[in-house]
């Protein structure tokens, strides 16, 4: 698809900026669905199955996500490119937009929330565990849980109703 201009927000919006390929995208980051049931049964939006559909093509035929190969009866499975593991720091953006200007439930906060106070290096480092999921890059050493271990327990620390 040809762009409408030469304008480089324009190309990125006419591929980002619609209502679910970023909410696709963030569920495939975030949470690793990288499956068509999974990411529609887990969509806390709702995305209807066409519009799944519709946005997988449209993500895979940008370059942001590839899809495996399947056989008759086997599900396809969607990792990230390069170019979509480079929306992270777009997602997170957007992501500290809303913590700063819009109401959102304390568990999904707490994730925002963790990624601004690692700032750069951690958004670096999270980038790199998605290269090592998606890319089979070999990972890079560290001490202690991954980026992604750390989101999943400061959601599940959030979604605790019991006081600490």
């Amino acid at each position: 698809m040809e762009p409408r201009s030469g304008c480089p927000i324009n190309a990125a919006v006419e591929v980002l900026g619609d209502n679910w390929s970023l909410l696709v995208l963030r569920d495939v980051i975030f949470a690793d669905r990288r499956y068509f049931r999974a990411l529609l049964t887990g969509s806390i939006e709702g995305i209807a199955s066409n519009i799944l559909a519709d946005r997988l093509v449209r993500l895979v035929k940008a370059g942001l996500l590839t899809r495996g190969t399947a056989a008759r009866g086997q599900r396809a499975r969607y990792s990230l490119t390069e170019a979509g593991i480079q929306t992270l720091p777009i997602i997170f953006a957007l992501g500290n937009w809303g913590l700063d200007w819009r109401s959102s439930s304390p568990e999904l906060r707490s994730r925002q929330q963790l990624m601004r106070i690692g700032g750069p290096a951690f958004i670096a480092e999270l980038m790199d565990e998605l290269r090592v999921r998606h890319l089979n890059a070999p990972p890079k050493p560290h001490d202690g849980p991954g980026p992604l271990e750390h989101l999943d327990a400061a959601y599940a620390a959030a979604s605790d109703p019991t006081p600490s």
